[in-house]
């Protein structure tokens, strides 16, 4: 199995910058899509940004050109760096990934799914 432990939340001003990492552990055959989601209070859970194994990535319109995601596949690590904050960036942000637990899965196509704890980001004055 896989856990997910996200960090570098927090408060910040509107305009701001801030820096997420979800660090991926556990001993699975391949970690591949990765994630971050954000939930705002009464709202319901949206994609903000994707990137697969090999870095191709993908935004909500809502963030691009101000949000940024990579990842270390050595390390099990997508960071999300974002910048340009504004208050209704105001949300807790979750990291999640799709992961193989054995060569089996490969060849059959079949991946699991694992969620982070989430961190909450905070833009205000």
């Amino acid at each position: 199995q896989v856990q997910l432990v996200e960090s570098g939340g927090g408060l910040v001003q509107p305009g701001g910058s801030l820096r997420l990492s979800c660090v991926a552990s556990g001993s699975v055959f391949s970690i591949n899509d990765m994630a971050w989601y954000r939930q705002a209070p009464g709202k319901e859970r949206e994609l903000v940004a994707a990137i697969v194994t090999a870095g191709g990535t993908n935004y909500a319109d809502s963030v691009k050109g101000r949000f940024y995601i990579s990842r270390d596949n050595a390390k099990n690590t997508v960071f999300l760096q974002m910048n340009s904050l504004r208050p209704d960036d105001t949300a807790v942000y979750m990291c999640n990934a799709k992961y193989r637990e054995s060569r089996s899965d490969a060849r059959a196509g079949r991946y699991f799914e694992v969620w982070g704890q989430g961190t909450l980001v905070t833009v205000s004055s």
